[in-house]
């Protein structure tokens, strides 16, 4: 994404915030990870050693914004500045229980507006199979534009407890 969207921007409900969570501990972000990452296979920081996590956690470039709804964890989501002027959006994810409840298009869009606040020059999104089947058509309304597809393959560590789908087994 190059240019900041347009379009209205739509709003959370009033019962939603979303506040800035600074320097949250490796246990407290892993367990908020794998409440909105276990069923996309968000694995990677869950395996990762505690210095390293730890040391992305209190990186000033990185940005932890989460979702409330009624006081209540939703979800979440993390910018990156570190390849500024280009903002990456990292992780992006309601909690299961949030899913279906139109709280995604409006999450996202924050999300999109919170990086443009600043004078950057373009916004990135990784996304894979793993993800929800309306991640990519999300990212898309939302402004993003799919610039490239690679291949990748992981070995996933039995002992997380993932049940792997058909549809990514090799």
């Amino acid at each position: 994404m190059t240019e900041r969207p347009t379009s209205p921007v739509p709003q959370l409900p009033p019962n939603a915030t979303v506040r800035q969570w600074r320097a949250p501990s490796n246990d407290a972000y892993r367990d908020l990870q794998m409440k909105v990452g276990h069923p996309y296979l968000w694995w990677l920081r869950r395996v990762m050693p505690e210095a390293e996590l730890a040391a992305i956690l209190r990186n000033p470039q990185l940005a932890i914004n989460v979702l409330y709804i009624d006081d209540n964890p939703a979800g979440f989501y993390e910018l990156d500045a570190g390849h500024w002027p280009f903002i990456n959006l990292n992780y992006f994810g309601l909690m299961p229980h949030a899913v279906g409840r139109g709280l995604g298009s409006a999450f996202l869009r924050h999300a999109v507006e919170n990086a443009w606040s600043g004078p950057i020059r373009g916004m990135t999104v990784n996304t894979c199979t793993a993800d929800h089947p309306r991640a990519l058509p999300a990212y898309e309304r939302a402004g993003f534009s799919r610039t490239r597809a690679i291949k990748e393959i992981w070995s996933i560590p039995d002992r997380l407890g993932f049940t792997i789908p058909d549809h990514l087994k090799v």
